[in-house]
């Protein structure tokens, strides 16, 4: 019976040592043991993770069609019924819808490069008050179409001469009024692969519009800057950058530019959350449009896919 005694203190003596946490120190000391466990299988997998970046670089690297394609969609509905902390807009809805499309097509040779690229942001949104507006329309928030191709034959490993096609415009309203088409020839040089300076100083900026003479297309400079990365995984930044400076005097100043962004996370197969914002200067469309400030900007929010 006291052999059964001890035997019992013993076991509950053992759970109330085991069963206590484990100190700072005890922590550190088990990691240390585990990462000295694990260095001989991480130095057999570091030269494996290099082999096959080195791979993946090589493949990247070989002549012919690279294509992508990814997009944003965002939807926002908001309503209130007799809320009255909203005043006169005690009972109102409002939806908002967005979508954003980006696609590129580019053909790399050793002698030359043709690179494709494509945006199209669109947006709606709709605001009904019972009291004020019972039955309003959608209207566009965010309109804009982006196309250009650039071809390139190189004359240096890193530098090529080019002619450059790029047209902008709006879809949903005032299609091609205006529409800019810039067409020049000048050199690219692309440091690295995803990064792409364009530099065209005889280039011609047309302008499309039912009334012609509310525009002035012009001589001038091209300059486009394009660089895309993956930041970390899952996280993909593009930028591009386009701008056109006249060589004409005149009153508005005839130079424009567009800054536009995109961020994407990706959280699962393909899917996640996406920016993308737009930054345009334009003297000429500021005039006209008797805009306050010297910047335009959009901006869409919404899930994304990347193909």
């Amino acid at each position: 019976m006291v052999k059964h005694f001890y035997t019992f203190v013993f076991i509950l003596l053992a759970g109330s040592v085991f069963g206590q946490e484990m100190t700072l120190e005890e922590l550190k000391t088990k990691k240390q043991a585990l990462e000295e466990k694990m260095a001989p299988v991480k130095a057999q997998l570091d030269p494996l993770m290099a082999e096959m970046g080195a791979i993946d670089a090589a493949i990247s690297n070989l002549p012919g069609w690279y294509t992508g394609v990814s997009g944003i969609v965002g939807a926002n509905f908001i309503g209130r019924n007799n809320w009255f902390a909203a005043g006169d807009n005690k009972n109102a809805t409002s939806t908002t819808l967005s979508m954003s499309l980006n696609s590129f097509a580019n053909l790399i040779q050793k002698k030359y490069f043709w690179r494709n690229a494509g945006s199209l942001s669109l947006g709606w949104q709709k605001l009904k008050i019972d009291d004020i507006a019972p039955d309003p329309d959608f209207t566009p928030i965010a309109d804009v179409l982006n196309l250009n191709s650039l071809f390139g034959y190189n004359i240096a490993p890193k530098l090529a001469a080019s002619a450059l096609g790029e047209y902008r415009t709006s879809v949903i309203e005032n299609f091609n009024n205006p529409g800019y088409l810039d067409i020049g020839v000048g050199v690219t040089y692309t440091p690295l692969k995803n990064m792409v300076f364009v530099f065209h100083p005889l280039n011609y900026n047309f302008i499309f519009a039912e009334n012609g003479d509310q525009f002035t297309p012009s001589l001038g400079c091209k300059v486009v800057g394009d660089y895309n990365t993956k930041l970390t995984k899952g996280i993909n930044w593009r930028s591009n950058l386009s701008g056109f400076f006249s060589y004409k005097n005149n009153d508005p100043a005839l130079h424009n530019g567009t800054w536009t962004n995109w961020l994407s996370f990706t959280l699962w197969k393909g899917i996640g959350v996406g920016i993308e914002h737009g930054l345009r200067f334009s003297p000429q469309e500021k005039a006209l449009l008797n805009i306050d400030g010297n910047f335009q900007n959009y901006y869409v929010v919404g899930l994304t896919y990347n193909i």
